[in-house]
Order: C-alpha cells, then sequence, then structure tokens
C-alpha cells in the first residue's frame, strides 16, 4: 500500500489543519489505516486510527480536539486538528495495514509547525 500524506504546514495556536492521506488502494478494504507523530527527539506516537468494522480509537489525550474521517471514493484518511498548540508540532505520518497480521504500510510524513 502507498500513502501519501499532505496538508501540513505552519499554523498559529488555536487554529486547525486538515491532514489527508491518500492510499493507493481501496481503503474500505484495508483493516486499519490511522495517523501517528513524531515530534523532534521523541518516538512516533499513535494518534487515531480507523478499522475496517468502523471502530475508531484515538489517543486520550487528543480526543475533542483531533477528528479522523474517511472518504471512501477518493480512498482518503483525513485528520482534523483544532485548537492546535505548540505541543502538537511534528511529523505526522499516516499508516495502514492490509489485515489484522499484516505487514504495516507507512506514508513519507507530513511536518505540523505549530507556533506564533
Amino acid at each position: 500500500v502507498q500513502l501519501q500524506a499532505s496538508g501540513g504546514g505552519l499554523v498559529q495556536p488555536g487554529g486547525s489543519l486538515r491532514l489527508s492521506c491518500a492510499a493507493s488502494e481501496r481503503i474500505a478494504s484495508l483493516d486499519v489505516v490511522g495517523w501517528y507523530r513524531q515530534a523532534p527527539g521523541k518516538q512516533r506516537d499513535f494518534v487515531a486510527r480507523m478499522f475496517k468494522g468502523g471502530t475508531i480509537d484515538y489517543t486520550d489525550s487528543l480526543k475533542g480536539r483531533f477528528t479522523i474521517s474517511k472518504n471512501i471514493a477518493k480512498n482518503t484518511v483525513y485528520l482534523q486538528m483544532n485548537s492546535l498548540n505548540p505541543e502538537d508540532t511534528a511529523v505526522y505520518y499516516c499508516h495502514a495495514r492490509r489485515n489484522r497480521f499484516g505487514a504495516d504500510y507507512w506514508g513519507q510524513g507530513t511536518q505540523v509547525t505549530v507556533s506564533s
């Protein structure tokens, strides 16, 4: 699965961004699609994901500010990020897996910088 992330950029604190992740395969057939992020000098952390059966997970600290969604017709997954703060600065990666025990696929990452 090839994943192409886009939509990152520089935003002021309190602002919003919507990230997009275009997949080379039908996202409706993928076991899971989602987002992770990696801040400078830190490990890659889970942000949000959607399972094939409809379950959606978020990391607890981001619930209410971030929303994951998908457009099946466009094979694209989105991450709407609101009320951004400097701690949200990171490279955001989209992720997918074809099936439960399959390989992990990653997009190239898109930089999000929250700064005044």
